[in-house]
């Protein structure tokens, strides 16, 4: 077969082989992203088993339905692409975990939990709550209130669902705007037993907390 003159054979293999190693690239980013989208995976650091806790007593983790919500569910976007960039920015929560290993300590994880949250809510804000809507639909939000499926066709626009939900599968942390650090500071130092103002100095690095594991 004579080839077009800017063609060659040698050409050719190049593009063939290019072909077949982007594919092969596709699908290792697919199941990159797949694993490590997973609770399996999201849970071998015990920080974040301490942030599981509570969501496996959620309701995303029982649904009547039985259709359950993994990490990757909520917390990672669709799409290769976009799924392996959050992967990435997500390497800031790794670096923190060996930098700072005392987040395994419970009490160190529930002073950071207000931060974490705050972040995770405006990366749902900017998302326009995205993942959420990969599984609610709107317009079948009947709910048990009688005016559920009308508050959500009429009152949504221009909001985002975490506007509206939020403490749903993690621990209860209150809305940005009314925290309180003092109040926070003095819920922790209540449940772990510790002396007031000891919650502050953990919090700020400045003491090392008690091991409570």
């Amino acid at each position: 077969m004579r080839l077009p003159a800017f063609l060659n054979w040698k050409l050719i293999a190049i593009f063939v082989v290019g072909g077949f190693a982007g594919i092969a690239f596709t699908l290792i980013l697919i199941e990159f992203d797949h694993y490590t989208s997973s609770e399996e995976f999201c849970t071998s650091c015990h920080s974040m088993e301490l942030v599981a806790n509570p969501y496996r007593e959620s309701k995303h983790y029982f649904p009547t339905s039985g259709v359950r919500a993994s990490c990757g569910d909520c917390h990672v976007s669709e799409g290769v692409i976009s799924a392996t960039i959050d992967h990435v920015m997500g390497t800031k929560d790794l670096i923190s975990q060996i930098m700072h290993p005392e987040y395994d300590n419970p009490i160190v994880s529930l002073l950071h939990t207000p931060e974490a949250a705050f972040e995770a809510r405006e990366w749902f804000r900017e998302t326009g709550s995205a993942t959420c809507l990969r599984c609610h639909v709107k317009e079948a939000i009947k709910g048990t209130r009688a005016d559920t499926l009308a508050i959500h066709q009429e009152n949504t626009e221009g909001k985002s669902c975490i506007d509206c939900h939020i403490n749903l599968v993690h621990r209860q942390v209150p809305g940005k705007k009314v925290f309180k650090r003092d109040a926070w500071n003095q819920m922790v130092e209540e449940e772990y037993g510790l002396e007031a103002g000891m919650a502050e100095k953990i919090h700020k690095g400045e003491v090392s907390p008690p091991d409570v594991n």
